[in-house]
């Protein structure tokens, strides 16, 4: 079980390092008319960030089920 753990706090800290990398622009503040740009293109490593992200939440989610059930 205590791989469990390790793997979690792994994934995590990935997963925060991923958020905190993405530019201000593309969060929720750019949804609701925080940026001035309008319409934004993910495209090179942002797209590359955004797709580690999502892909970094889904195990973590899966990671912490299978740690609430083991």
């Amino acid at each position: 079980m205590i791989w469990l753990n390790i793997v979690l706090i792994v994934i995590g800290t990935g997963l925060t390092a991923a958020v905190l990398v993405q530019s201000r622009s593309a969060g929720m503040s750019g949804a609701f008319g925080g940026g001035a740009e309008g319409f934004h293109i993910r495209r090179g490593s942002e797209k590359t960030i955004f797709r580690l992200t999502v892909v970094l939440a889904i195990l973590f989610i899966l990671t912490a089920l299978a740690h609430l059930f083991v």
